[in-house]
């Protein structure tokens, strides 16, 4: 089996402002094989964000290790790194100069980078256009003139640009229309099989995860609560934050429904102890148990899927099919 493409070694990242020491993300591992999607899924503070940061380089990890196609990542990057990794950011209003052209905008990595002649760089842009479903008259327009849809489009124009093996999307779909996001999703769906990218796809849109990820990797308060298979961690979630973020989709029909776990809305939570030690998430959690307060839990499970939690959700003993058809049977009855 060849070695991961993104390999991240419990990495911290802690940040001092003022008085107070704020620990963004605490000992993450995980890997990113070549031609996979792996999700990274949470709500908002729970350091995604800054874990695709230290990945990017944009921040330097207080300590642990960065590993890119075997190569160790330390402090600022090379321009050979930089070529390997793109980054297409979640807003597309944001991300482009208003005052340059769609041209420059895609070129800008060509120039920076000092990739190719002029011809060879107006050639590019125009290819990359094709690609993303633009034409080359989209090229001398500005960005004010395109749509929200159209703009990211650019935007994933301008991450190809370098050929990288590795595409970080933050939240890529979250600010488009729904109709927009599925166009979105397929065209990332196309060129990663054409180019044989890998995605560390950063979200909180549990509906896209399970559309576009192979591998899902949850994470709460800058921990990583639990990582495994999309079909390991939407049929049979263990950790009880996982069971929650599932049981919050909205569904429309009793059939979305029974595909959901239970959650007890109305239970009573208490949570005692220092609040800076043990699990975060008992705070918000009605199984709690009282080693929760004590101390973190280690990961549990196997390599494919994998827990933080001492009192988990029970796992499926029989096939999630007939589980959740017995389920829909109890609602109609």
């Amino acid at each position: 089996m060849s070695p991961p493409l993104l390999k991240v070694t419990k990495v911290n990242k802690v940040f001092h402002v003022g008085s107070a020491t704020i620990h963004a993300v605490t000992d993450i591992s995980l890997t990113v094989n070549k031609g996979e999607t792996v999700a990274i899924v949470g709500e908002s503070g729970s350091g995604k964000t800054t874990l695709a940061n230290l990945i990017l380089g944009i921040e330097v990890p207080t300590s642990g290790e960065v590993e890119l196609a075997g190569e160790q990542l330390k402090g600022r990057r090379s321009k050979a790194v930089r070529r390997k990794i793109g980054l297409v950011q979640q807003n597309p209003y944001s991300t482009l100069n208003p005052r340059k052209s769609i041209g420059q905008a895609i070129g800008l990595p060509l120039d920076v980078h000092g990739i190719g002649s002029r011809a060879e760089r107006r050639r590019r842009i125009g290819q990359l256009l094709e690609k993303v479903g633009l034409n080359a008259g989209h090229r001398d327009r500005r960005p004010l003139a395109l749509s929200g849809g159209q703009r990211q489009r650019v935007a994933i124009a301008r991450a190809l640009t370098t050929n990288p093996e590795l595409l970080v999307l933050d939240e890529p779909t979250s600010s488009l229309d729904v109709s927009v996001q599925a166009h979105i999703l397929r065209l990332l769906r196309d060129l990663q099989k054409e180019f044989d990218l890998a995605y560390l796809f950063i979200t909180h849109d549990l509906g896209v995860v399970r559309v576009v990820a192979s591998r899902v990797v949850v994470m709460y308060r800058g921990r990583v609560v639990e990582e495994g298979s999309v079909a390991a961690i939407f049929h049979s979630p263990r950790h009880r934050y996982t069971q929650l973020l599932l049981a919050s989709i909205p569904t429309v029909s009793e059939e979305d429904d029974a595909f959901r776990p239970d959650w007890p809305w109305d239970a009573e939570v208490k949570s005692d102890g220092d609040p800076a030690e043990g699990c975060p998430f008992r705070s918000r959690c009605p199984f709690a148990v009282e080693r929760c307060g004590q101390e973190f839990p280690d990961m549990h499970g196997s390599s494919d899927h994998r827990y933080a939690c001492f009192n988990p959700r029970p796992e499926a003993s029989e096939p999630i099919v007939n589980l959740q058809a017995e389920k829909l049977e109890r609602k109609k009855a």
